[in-house]
């Protein structure tokens, strides 16, 4: 059975507002959340990047029932991951079983910000590998050290930890990362209706729950929908990889020049008004493969978003 979730955006929201957002879709009906765990935001005009493991506090003491994800962390660069093991391990303990760990290699965006050098993508991969085991190894809660490629840890022992290992998705876009998920990785996280990387995944033994985020819009005119995207999410429908490899928001703010509005539809970008448009999405999105599916809704006008998602979406599934 599908599972539908919704799209907590700490590139457009303060920790308050996700809390309460998080509230919301949770009394409305929505199996989880997730949040992004961003340093910037994609452009300025979204306007907020505040720290995702302060609010994931916030947002275990206003829930009682909806399941809560990271999508995604990137454990390696801007955060050694002793510091994203300790984070997670609080965040398991106060969630239980309804946290789930979104991992991924990362945006040039976010983890340059130390000054530390963006490597290639295969580099990363590396990283991350590295990464998981230094992670694993901490959520035992015994003494740790570890003396790797691209990490040191001497002596480190978690006291807070969850009785069990924290579920762990990874986050990939084309199969050489999908396969690497189905080894390493309790399932896969993606973003769109793509079906190459789900059966890439699939195809290397991988069974876990399979993620994917869809970007939409809902407005009162598909007119105001693309006006909102256009202002607030232009980076949507950038095309490549300049999403891993620009390193500021002017830069993509630059870059999204090249955007029309006629480019916002072709992105795969639910603009529609119809409640039978978001309905055909997440049934395009489950019929690729994916069993847990969240909508992100750009722009201000949540609680429209949350009350239409309710009355007129979830309903026919």
């Amino acid at each position: 059975m599908t599972q539908l979730g919704y799209t907590l955006s700490s590139e457009e929201f303060g920790p308050v507002a996700l809390v309460d957002i998080a509230r919301r879709a949770e009394e409305v009906g929505f199996d989880f959340v997730s949040i992004s765990d961003h340093f910037h935001p994609w452009v300025s005009a979204q306007g907020e990047s505040p720290f995702v493991w302060s609010t994931l506090g916030g947002i275990a003491t206003v829930t009682d029932d909806i399941e809560v994800g990271v999508g995604v962390t990137c454990p390696t660069t801007r955060i050694h991951p002793v510091n994203v093991a300790h984070a997670v391990a609080t965040v398991d303990e106060m969630l239980g079983d309804r946290f789930t760990f979104g991992v991924g290699t990362g945006e040039n965006l976010n983890e340059h910000v130390t000054g530390e050098r963006w490597p290639e993508h295969d580099v990363r991969l590396e990283k991350l590998d590295e990464a998981m085991d230094v992670m694993t190894q901490l959520w035992t809660g015994e003494t740790t050290s570890h003396h790797g490629d691209h990490y040191t840890v001497e002596n480190a022992r978690l006291y807070t930890v969850p009785d069990e290992q924290p579920t762990t998705i990874a986050s990939a876009f084309g199969p050489q990362t999908a396969r690497w998920t189905a080894e390493h990785a309790d399932g896969l996280w993606c973003s769109g209706p793509k079906e190459t990387p789900v059966d890439a995944y699939e195809g290397a033994g991988g069974d876990g729950p399979t993620y994917t985020q869809l970007h939409g819009c809902y407005a009162e005119t598909e007119e105001e929908a693309i006006d909102t995207i256009y202002e607030q999410w232009p980076n949507g429908s950038i095309p490549g990889e300049l999403g891993q490899e620009l390193s500021t928001p002017a830069h993509f703010e630059q870059a999204a020049q090249m955007v029309d509005r006629e480019d916002i539809a072709e992105a795969g970008t639910t603009t529609d008004p119809d409640p039978q448009a978001h309905i055909d999405s997440i049934e395009q999105a489950t019929d690729a493969g994916y069993d847990h599916v969240y909508v992100h809704q750009i722009g201000p006008e949540q609680e429209m978003a949350l009350e239409f998602y309710a009355e007129e979406v979830l309903p026919s599934f």
